[in-house]
């Protein structure tokens, strides 16, 4: 079947796609064509943000979807009632399909068809290859700078599919104290915050990640205290990837793209003050202050204040003429990385950072649609409580919940219905403690077909 293609032939390939050497900042032009969001070039950027600043606008922004998808003709559909409704044998087979990349069994179908369409999907999402392909697809993307789906399993990628497996809640990605590691029951050894062989061995013995991963701390496991670790952001892979070289920068860079569905240029404010940008960025490029003034400022302003929360980040290799095969994430409590004083004098009269305390200046102006949670100060000190601050947003909220819909669905939502079905699915997810699972099952079943 031509459906199965598009996960099987991710995991046949991946074997034979060798590591690539990580780049500084950038990412590749030519994007992949996987289950990764490339969201200004598929149109994820546009609904995500439509539904944060409308959410943002007003509290009832769910009544006035439902209203608006009444008067398109598409309330019956969406309100309950076919996804109430138990799904034929084709719709089922849709639905396992979409979330574990094969059909189901006999009795697998005979159980979907005798259930409603949600609890049909939650039945797929206990294949284990919704979690050895599909969550690992998922995930693989957000761990290095290419975005490539084809690398090697890491911490990284192994925590989000031990995440979504065991229904911890989804936004505390970026802030919990929290590793998936191997069982220990296929020969992979041990965990070791210096390489990733144990990974790698997962990958060479075909570990079944549905079984074989369990939970850990990285406090016990890398040396980190326990309030320095800030979930995903702290785990090996990714600060071989983005703690690497460079200003430590990449690291916001990318988890505002790969978890609030927003480039920098999508969040760009040319009005937010311009007090702690670095010493590095200088403000006449090339000559031209308005360069710096239009352009530069509309980032940096924003970037650096919240980028200041990794000051004691770095990633240690031992071999600087290889990639990320051997080093460790380095935290140096009250001392800040050598790497935010690059080029200090580029600019002297600029930002000195003196420590880890950052500051959202995007909770006023126009980033303000990105949704930020009114229960938190919108300052604090490291990396966790950063996190925290991004994994608290509606941006947040709504990046997961529309990848997922476009990941079952095939495509991102277009349409008034597909706009009140992702809003329905951003409540549910709240109401289920953010579990994933639950927004692949809601997702599968509403594009189920007729």
């Amino acid at each position: 079947m031509v459906v199965l293609s598009r996960i099987a032939d991710v995991v046949c390939m991946r074997q034979f796609s060798a590591p690539r050497r990580l780049r500084i900042f950038a990412t590749k032009s030519n994007r992949q064509l996987t289950r990764v969001d490339v969201h200004m070039n598929n149109g994820m950027e546009k609904p995500m943000r439509q539904i944060a600043r409308r959410a943002a606008a007003t509290p009832h922004f769910v009544t006035l979807a439902v209203r608006a998808a009444a008067c398109a003709g598409a309330l019956t559909l969406l309100g309950g009632y076919a996804l109430a409704a138990n799904p034929n044998a084709d719709q089922a087979t849709r639905i396992y399909n979409r979330i574990a990349g094969v059909p189901p069994t006999a009795a697998q179908l005979a159980q979907m068809t005798a259930t409603d369409a949600v609890s049909a999907a939650l039945i797929a999402t206990n294949d284990p290859l919704f979690y050895n392909n599909t969550i690992r697809n998922l995930a693989a993307p957000w761990t290095n700078r290419d975005q490539s789906v084809f690398v090697p399993l890491n911490d990284y990628t192994a925590t989000v599919v031990g995440m979504v497996r065991d229904n911890v809640p989804f936004n505390t990605l970026l802030s919990a104290d929290l590793v998936y590691i191997g069982d220990g029951k296929s020969g992979e050894g041990t965990y070791s915050p210096a390489n990733n062989a144990m990974y790698d061995a997962l990958d060479a013995n075909n570990a079944d990640l549905s079984v074989h991963l369990v939970s850990s701390t990285q406090s016990a496991l890398s040396g980190i205290p326990a309030t320095a670790t800030a979930g995903i952001m702290t785990t090996r892979g990714a600060a071989a990837a983005f703690f690497i070289n460079g200003t430590n920068r990449a690291m916001f860079r990318f988890t505002m793209l790969n978890h609030l569905c927003n480039d920098l240029p999508t969040v760009m404010d040319t009005t937010r003050p311009p007090d702690r940008i670095r010493q590095d960025v200088t403000r006449s490029p090339g000559g031209a202050s308005s360069l710096f003034l239009n352009n530069c400022i509309g980032c940096h302003s924003g970037m650096d204040p919240m980028a200041q929360a990794f000051a004691y980040y770095n990633f240690s290799n031992i071999d600087p003429t290889t990639t990320d095969t051997t080093g460790q994430i380095v935290y140096t409590a009250g001392q800040v990385q050598p790497k935010y004083h690059i080029n200090n004098t580029n600019f002297p009269q600029g930002y000195n950072t003196m420590d880890d305390s950052w500051n959202n200046h995007w909770r006023t102006g126009p980033n303000y649609i990105l949704g930020w949670s009114a229960t938190l100060p919108g300052s604090g000190s490291g990396a966790k409580s950063m996190g925290q601050e991004l994994e608290s947003s509606a941006a947040f909220t709504s990046c997961q919940v529309t990848r997922v819909f476009k990941d079952v669905c095939l495509r991102a939502p277009n349409s008034a219905a597909d706009f009140t079905q992702v809003a329905s699915m951003i409540t549910s997810f709240q109401a289920h403690n953010y579990s994933l699972r639950q927004a692949f099952a809601e997702g599968a079943a509403y594009c189920m077909g007729n």
